[in-house]
Order: C-alpha cells, then sequence, then structure tokens
C-alpha cells in the first residue's frame, strides 16, 4: 500500500485534509435550492463510502509496504471493526447535531461551541494516545486557531440580519456535537496499527481503517438520519420517496461532497504515522478557516460589510495562518 516515509509530506496531506474539510459543503451550495440538507447527506454518505473503496483497491492494494487492503480487511481483529465502525457512528451524530445547531442558534453560536470545542478537546485526546509533537506549541498553535474560529463567528453575527430561532437549544446541541465530534478519530486510530510499514496482527492499516468508519457513517445513517427526516429541526418532515425524487445531477453533486471529504480523511490519515494523531486531527480541523474563506472571497457573504466586521476578518485569518505555522513547527 502507499505510505508516506517523511514528516513534510505528511503535512503536505493534512493540508489536503484542511482544504478538502473546508471545501465539499460548497457541493451542497451548489444543490438545487430546494433540496434539503437531509436528502442531500444520504448522498453525500454514499460518497464517502465509495471513495473510500476507492481508494482501498487502489492506493491501499499497491507498494510492498503493509497489507494489502482486501487481506488487511479479512485478518482485522473483531476489536478493530467496532471501533472503527463507533468512529463512524460518532461523527455521523457529531456531524448532524451541529448542522441542528446552526439552524437553530446561527453560525455565531454553533460553530465557536461545537467546532471549537472539537479541535480543542480532539487534539488533546489524540495527543495523549500518542505524544508526538512539543506539546507546548502545539496547544499553542491549536489556541490560535480557535481563536480564529471565534473571530469567525463573531464576524457572522455581526455581518448577519437573521435572529437566531432558539439559541439556548442550539448551544446544548453544539456542545454535544463538539464532544462527540473530539472523539470520532481516537476512536479511528484505535483501530489502526501504529506501524504502517509492518503493520500489527489484527490492527487496520489506514486504507481499511477508513473504509470501515465510512461503513459506520452509512450503517449509523439509517438511524440519525431518518430521525432527522421525520423530526426536522426547520421545515416540514420528510420521506424516503422525497430523496428519489430528486435528479440524478442533485445526487451526483451530493456524492461528490462526500468524495471530497473523504480524501480529506484518508489523506488524515495516511499522513499519522510520521505526523502524529494530534497534529493531523488538528490541521485538518482547521478547515473552519478555509470554510471561511470561501464565503468571503467566492461566495461574496461579507459584501457591504462594515470597517469592524472587515477587521475581524483580517484578524481571524491571521490568527489562523499563525497557528498553523507553530502547528506545523511543534511537529519538526
Amino acid at each position: 500500500m502507499f505510505i508516506i516515509n517523511d514528516y513534510p509530506l505528511a503535512v503536505f496531506f493534512c493540508f489536503i485534509t484542511m482544504l478538502c474539510w473546508g471545501s465539499w459543503a460548497n457541493t451542497q451550495k451548489l444543490a438545487e435550492g430546494n433540496w434539503r440538507f437531509e436528502l442531500f447527506y444520504w448522498d453525500y454518505v454514499l460518497g464517502i463510502v465509495l471513495l473510500s473503496l476507492v481508494f482501498g483497491l487502489t492506493l491501499g492494494s499497491i507498494g510492498e509496504g503493509g497489507r494489502s487492503f482486501l487481506g488487511d480487511l479479512s485478518q482485522a481483529a473483531p476489536s478493530s471493526y467496532w471501533s472503527a465502525l463507533a468512529g463512524g457512528a460518532v461523527f455521523n451524530l457529531a456531524n448532524i447535531l451541529i448542522v441542528a445547531a446552526i439552524s437553530l442558534s446561527g453560525m455565531a453560536v454553533a460553530f465557536p461551541v461545537g467546532i471549537g470545542l472539537a479541535l480543542v478537546l480532539g487534539v488533546m485526546i489524540n495527543f495523549i494516545s500518542e505524544q508526538k509533537g512539543d506539546p507546548v506549541l502545539l496547544f499553542i498553535g491549536v489556541a490560535l486557531v480557535t481563536v480564529a474560529i471565534i473571530l469567525d463567528a463573531l464576524a457572522y453575527k455581526k455581518n448577519s440580519r437573521d435572529q437566531a430561532k432558539n439559541v439556548s437549544k442550539g448551544l446544548k446541541l453544539a456542545l454535544i456535537g463538539g464532544v462527540l465530534m473530539s472523539f470520532f478519530y481516537f476512536l479511528v486510530q484505535q483501530s489502526m496499527s501504529l506501524n504502517f510499514q509492518l503493520p500489527e496482527v489484527g490492527k487496520f492499516t489506514p486504507y481499511s481503517a477508513v473504509f470501515v468508519f465510512s461503513l459506520g457513517i452509512f450503517l449509523s445513517n439509517f438511524i440519525f438520519n431518518t430521525i432527522l427526516m421525520k423530526k426536522p429541526v426547520d421545515g416540514t418532515s420528510l420521506t424516503y420517496g422525497d430523496y428519489f425524487s430528486g435528479s440524478f445531477k442533485v445526487h451526483l453533486v451530493g456524492i461528490l461532497g462526500g468524495a471530497i471529504w473523504c480524501i480529506g480523511m484518508a489523506f488524515s490519515i495516511i499522513a499519522s504515522e510520521q505526523a502524529g494523531p494530534a497534529i493531523s486531527y488538528g490541521l485538518g480541523q482547521g478547515a473552519t478557516m478555509v470554510a471561511a474563506f470561501w464565503g468571503v472571497f467566492v461566495w461574496k457573504e461579507f459584501k457591504g460589510a462594515t470597517t469592524r466586521t472587515q477587521n475581524m476578518l483580517r484578524s481571524m485569518f491571521a490568527c489562523f495562518i499563525i497557528g498553523i505555522i507553530i502547528i506545523i513547527y511543534a511537529g519538526l
């Protein structure tokens, strides 16, 4: 299988993760205006599963290092399967809760609470599991990225004309979603061998871990997303018939969104041996700022914003860039 053997390439892969995780949501904007998120989400999950399988059968099955994809799946212990499947289910529930929190309380509440909490707790949890990198520099960098996320949320609040519908309920959902989001990467890492070249018997290598993780998302979606369809946070309830009424184009856009996210997940996991789980996860969760770049420069969400809001955006990008540089330096 394809394996990364040096830290600079691992950092490059983490940057690809950041770009993918911060960009996949653009596909939702490209979907038809009446296509609800709950319906889009089915195709998004399908895209994750399909691309994880493609990665396993290609990059996961070439080269002399490690184990081949199918061979790896056949030798893994039940505990590895359960850990990766649980990681997928936890991620799926966290993702849905944070989206629901944004719908209820707005980005200004949900993002700093949900994503900020996931970033800080996730880096701590993954660093404890494998202490790789300078802890002082790592957490200084994470703190700066967190400040950038908060500034991003405040800028949205200043620029938004919409009033939050239910701040209290949204805050609770964001808290739960953020805590859950901080654990999914750790669960996937627990299913994997720490040595990709000579992997431990009974443990997954990166490609099989990501594939089983994606199955966890897919299977849990029949519970979590079905509940969201029946009891949506906004709008009327939906049926499976509504999903099948979508055009081929709108389904394809959702699958593309999932494929983009899966590239990010796969690259992050592949990089984690050289960069360490904490740095891989921390850099990946900088995706919030990539999404902010899209919002500011492509979708023009801050067109006509006040000088104060523009200053917040400048400070946000400065904190983000400095924080990312420090996180990278922590691994040298």
